[in-house]
């Protein structure tokens, strides 16, 4: 039997204010606040581990299966699409049947999924099981967000974020760490195998502890056309950003999937404007605050993910270290965000989302204008301090749009609220890596060919250029076999300077992503409905 509470929305005198708990204060275990946030942090865990663990695993994938490049890149895409395109569908399941059984179906599927591609004997299945992995991360995020939302009062529940957040944000860092370690001492398959033990735990967790939340005016019915809709138009609008890199941003196929995009949206605008209980309410957006929460966070993640997508490749290609150590070295990035998370949570209790959010949007615009100065030659030092000062101006703006996107939606639909949050920074890291991208390409393109007769280099044909440009492009020096020595040098130096100039470019443009995203903070404000959830449970 599932452990409910029901939530009414109506409340004395006629009115209707934010939903509040009618069931029994928890007791024991089950529904503590604190034990809820230690659960769900367990589970999500796994997600924000496996995107960054499992990129330190594909070259020695690629060499067990004898996979191509192409396959291996889908090993990424396919989880992503996967995600990206299920998150708000996902979250929308969570309000529809509670979120904690969503989350336990997520945590199993995620780790059945996980030891599925372990055992996986071709890069077919690793690809196919990535995908399913993607759309049980899916049910994942969203609804740990509504049990944090439904669990703890208003007054807690920035700091609850916060802890979760610096959960993500420790994952997230010690992805390629213990990546590297478990690849090279272990095998490639440790890397998906240790989601099994860590999902078995959250699962056990969940059963124990987790207290199902539902509204009393939850939906009752499933908008299966707006699903389908919402879902071609994300997947028309992630392919194409996949696609777009190889394709290039002037073909044809890129913009006939923009477009098919743009149109399956307005299908999609127009169908949940008439159907009686849509997928995602369109007056959910008159919400101003909650409108700015979204695009902040795909302002941030345009910033962020773009911007320190260069940076591995200027870590590992540049100076020349290894995966590790270029985990390592980020650590100053990661470890602010795992300090300055809870911190955040603090501030914003306290003195509102919007000073907090601001700020930290405008430390991302210096940290990422500081990384645009970065050279060949740059030391530790140096680094350090622009991505110490990044991962600071992220911690507020990760727990702060976090909150204001969740809790300015009403209780009955945190889920989708949840979903909207994550399909924010998932749409917007994709963005940022295609477009900054594309800047990147163009400076190499442009710069390239300069600087390789500027070196007094043989001239290269088209062809060559091209096959040049794209190494360049991750800061690898074109050298072809048998080049003598002396020639080597002069390339990789050209390599490395063209490939600075192009990062460089790409980071003043996420630094002016940041200066918009501070101007779009001022828009926002608290949580109007973060009380629907108080109350439930002992602190």
């Amino acid at each position: 039997m599932t452990s409910q509470t029901t939530i009414d929305s109506t409340a004395p005198g006629g009115k209707a204010p934010a939903d509040r708990s009618d069931g029994p204060p928890a007791k024991g275990l089950r529904g503590h606040p604190w034990l809820t946030l230690i659960t769900v942090a367990v589970g999500v865990m796994m997600v924000a581990l496996d995107g960054t663990i499992v990129a330190i695993a594909n070259p020695a994938i690629a060499s067990d299966l004898g996979a191509t490049f192409a396959e291996v890149q889908w090993i990424t895409n396919a989880y992503f699409l996967a995600l990206a395109v299920s998150l708000i569908t996902a979250g929308k399941l969570g309000d529809r049947f509670g979120h904690r059984q969503t989350f336990l179906i997520g945590v199993v599927g995620f780790a059945a999924a996980s030891g599925a591609i372990g055992l996986s004997g071709s890069i077919g299945a690793v690809v196919a099981f990535r995908a399913l992995q993607g759309l049980f991360g899916a049910l994942l995020m969203p609804a740990a967000l509504g049990l944090l939302r439904a669990t703890f009062p208003a007054e807690k529940l920035n700091m609850a974020i916060g802890l979760w957040g610096m959960v993500i944000g420790a994952s997230t860092a010690g992805g390629p760490i213990l990546g590297g370690v478990l690849v090279e001492h272990v095998n490639w398959q440790s890397v998906f195998f240790i989601n099994v033990p860590v999902g078995a735990l959250a699962l056990a967790l969940g059963v124990l502890i987790l207290l199902d939340h539902r509204a009393a005016n939850a939906p009752r019915s499933f908008d299966v056309p707006g699903i389908a809709l919402l879902s071609g138009a994300m997947f028309c609008l992630v392919w194409a950003l996949i696609k777009a890199p190889a394709w290039g941003w002037g073909d044809g196929r890129t913009w006939a999937f923009v477009l098919g995009s743009a149109v399956l949206f307005v299908a999609f605008a127009v169908w949940e404007s008439n159907v009686r209980e849509p997928l995602i309410p369109l007056a959910l957006f008159r919400s101003v605050p909650l409108s700015a929460g979204v695009v902040l966070m795909v302002l941030m993640a345009i910033a962020f993910m773009g911007g320190l997508f260069f940076v591995t490749f200027y870590l590992q290609n540049v100076h020349g270290m290894s995966p590790i150590d270029a985990g390592l070295h980020l650590l100053p990035l990661t470890g602010m965000m795992i300090v300055g998370s809870p911190v955040a949570g603090v501030l914003i209790t306290k003195l509102g989302p919007r000073i907090p959010l601001a700020g930290g949007m405008a430390a991302t615009a210096i940290a990422m204008y500081g990384m645009s100065t970065l050279e060949t030659d740059t030391g530790s030092g140096v680094m350090s301090v622009w991505f110490a000062l990044l991962g600071f101006g992220l911690a507020p703006v990760m727990v702060g749009a976090t909150e204001v996107i969740v809790g300015n939606a009403p209780m009955e639909l945190s889920g989708v609220a949840g979903g909207l949050q994550q399909a924010a920074m998932q749409i917007g890291g994709s963005l940022g890596t295609a477009v900054l991208g594309a800047v990147m390409a163009s400076k190499v393109d442009g710069d390239l060919p300069a600087n390789w007769k500027a070196a007094g280099l043989p001239e290269l044909t088209p062809a060559q250029l091209d096959q040049a440009s794209e190494a360049v492009q991750v800061g690898v020096p074109p050298v072809a076999k048998g080049t003598p020595e002396a020639v080597a040098a002069k390339i990789a130096d050209v390599a490395h300077d063209t490939f600075i100039s192009g990062m460089s470019l790409a980071s003043l443009v996420a630094a002016g992503v940041a200066v918009v995203a501070v101007f779009v903070a001022l828009l926002t404000k608290r949580g109007e409905n973060a009380e629907a959830g108080a109350g439930v449970g002992h602190l």
